[in-house]
Order: structure tokens, then sequence, then C-alpha cells
């Protein structure tokens, strides 16, 4: 099978309509899995148990400008959890999820993370750090409003 141009010219359908997956969810949502289907090759030889798979998502993760593709937020707009959990949506979603979304979320948690370690060590830890002693310390009280002033501001 020539793995270019396999299955009715797949580039050439993406190109004429790059919003082919959005039509068809609001037009003809019982052909979505048809496409879907259409966008895997499967070997007929199997080795050692195993069979090799293509996916052809190209069109399905970036258009024809470079920019990440709308096809996904067109299926989960659709709301069809069949759909959703088709081989080729799973695998857009694994690809972009582990090679691009994953380290933002993570960046964004670990701030997230921090202030949480700042605010439960300014509320708690530093608060209790003295327990017999009725005066705190100068430095101490410092300690607290700075952290807490740290939390407050950001």
């Amino acid at each position: 099978a020539d793995r270019d141009r396999y299955y009715y010219g797949n580039d050439i359908l993406f190109e004429r309509h790059p919003d082919i997956i959005n039509r068809l969810c609001i037009d003809a949502p019982s052909l979505l899995p048809v496409l879907l289907d259409g966008l895997i090759w499967r070997s007929r030889i199997t080795e050692e148990g195993r069979r090799r798979v293509n996916y052809y998502i190209k069109h399905l993760v970036v258009d024809a400008d470079g920019r990440f593709s709308n096809a996904i937020e067109w299926i989960t707009d659709n709301r069809d959890p069949k759909i959703v959990c088709h081989p080729v949506v799973l695998m857009v979603i694994d690809l972009i999820w582990d090679r691009a979304a994953f380290r933002t979320f993570l960046y964004g948690k670990m701030w997230f993370l921090f202030m949480l370690v700042i605010f439960v060590l300014s509320q708690s830890v530093l608060r209790h750090l003295e327990v017999g002693a009725p005066a705190r310390s100068a430095s101490l009280r410092i300690s607290i409003f700075v952290c807490r002033c740290f939390i407050y501001i950001c």
C-alpha cells in the first residue's frame, strides 16, 4: 500500500474541506465514525501476534497554517461519548497531552503547589513552632508576616 496517499486521499480531503469534522458533527454525526475509521490503516500481516497500525492524524492535530486544529474542540462540542472514545480521537488527544499540554499544565500547578506550601508554612507550621514559649520571637513574627504578605500579594 502507498502509505503517503492511502485512503481516498485524506490530504486532498482536508485541503479541500478543512472543516470536514465540524460539518460532519453538525450535519451528519453518523458519518463521523466512518471518516475516523478511514484514517486508520491496519496491516493484514501479523508479526508475533501483533499487527502494524498507521494513524493518519496530521490534519486533526494541525491545520494548514501550522496552528492547532479545531477538530478536537468540534468533537468535544458534539458531546458524543462514542466518538470521543474512538481510537483516532484518543491517539490525537494523547499525542497533544503528552507532547504539548502536560508541561504547561504541570508548570501552572507547580505555582499553585508552591503557594500552598507557603500558605501552610505561614498559617500552621510557623505558628506552632515555639509551642512552649508564651511570646514569639521577633524573627518568627516577621517570617510569618512576610509569608502572609507574599500570599496576599501573589
